[in-house]
């Protein structure tokens, strides 16, 4: 069982001047303490549930850049980009490079998009969700040909080019590994079968339920249930002082037992790095033994 960290949150007590040196001190040791993901967010307001929407937030593909210059073994992806936010050409690209910079260590993270608020308010299109499903699914049709050696053109309903090239092309082969985000039953998990390698839905409690969706998804559409990789955001708490750390390996263990292989989350204390070591020794042994 892997664990990844997630940094939702840019308020720090230091402020933006120190954001930089203490963002790569925290993507340094979560490297060095084993986790397999460095992700975050990607959003350019605060979302309800972490802090208000004044809160500092750091534009994700610049970020996640960043980042791959400070460590050297992780996965580097957004948990989860809305698809409305970018022209599948420039995702394309920005991942592209990502993978290229970082030795092969991008991965893209996907879903339908939600936050109406911070598309409205900075004049990002935000259609109906039907819509919003429908240029997902292209969207990943559209990544897949940029990522193969077809540099024709693309006639979609809602995206079209002349000429899909991409050079260089990602060092990750047969491409960046694709995560479509989100539990919904009918639309997301059957994305996750047909065009993804990972899925991410978050720790509810009808999460066996979930998987038997994207099982008889994967049957419909005539794919190795096991050829994916199932990952759920949680929380990935110790405790101030490591009082939960039994808590959260038996809740790991769990969740291993479910069929998840990463668990992608928050941690509270970030931008702590004594929190992030407790939980390379006392916690990220433990769970790779599962």
């Amino acid at each position: 069982m892997e664990l990844g960290l997630q940094i939702p949150d840019f308020t720090w007590p230091n402020g933006a001047t120190a954001l930089g040196p203490e963002l790569a001190a925290v993507a340094r040791t979560a490297d060095q303490a084993g986790f397999g993901y460095v992700a975050v967010m990607d959003h350019f307001f605060q979302i309800r549930g972490v802090g208000p929407a004044e809160h500092d937030m750091l534009e994700a593909y610049t970020t996640l850049g960043f980042l791959a210059a400070h460590t050297e073994r992780a996965k580097l992806l957004t948990v989860i980009t809305g698809v409305h936010y970018r022209h599948p050409a420039l995702l394309a690209k920005a991942m592209t490079t990502l993978d290229v910079l970082s030795g092969g260590r991008a991965m893209i993270g996907l879903g339908a998009g939600w936050n109406e608020e911070e598309s409205r308010g900075l004049g990002f299109p935000f259609p109906p969700v039907a819509e919003r499903f429908e240029r997902l699914e292209e969207t990943l049709q559209y990544l897949l040909q940029m990522w193969s050696d077809n540099d024709g053109p693309f006639n979609g309903q809602h995206y079209q080019a002349e000429r899909l090239m991409n050079v260089p092309q990602a060092l990750s082969k047969p491409h960046p590994p694709i995560m479509v985000g989100g539990g919904g039953e009918k639309k997301t998990l059957r994305l996750v079968a047909k065009y993804a390698q990972a899925c991410n839905v978050f720790n509810t409690p009808d999460l066996e339920h979930k998987l038997d969706v994207l099982k008889q998804h994967c049957e419909n559409e005539g794919r190795d249930y096991d050829d994916i990789t199932k990952t759920v955001y949680h929380l990935i708490d110790t405790g101030e002082n490591g009082e939960k750390t039994s808590e959260l390996i038996d809740e790991l263990g769990r969740l291993h037992g479910l069929g998840f292989s990463a668990a992608i989350g928050m941690v509270p204390q970030v931008p702590r790095l004594d929190v992030l070591e407790r939980i390379g020794s006392d916690v990220i042994p433990v769970a790779s033994a599962f």
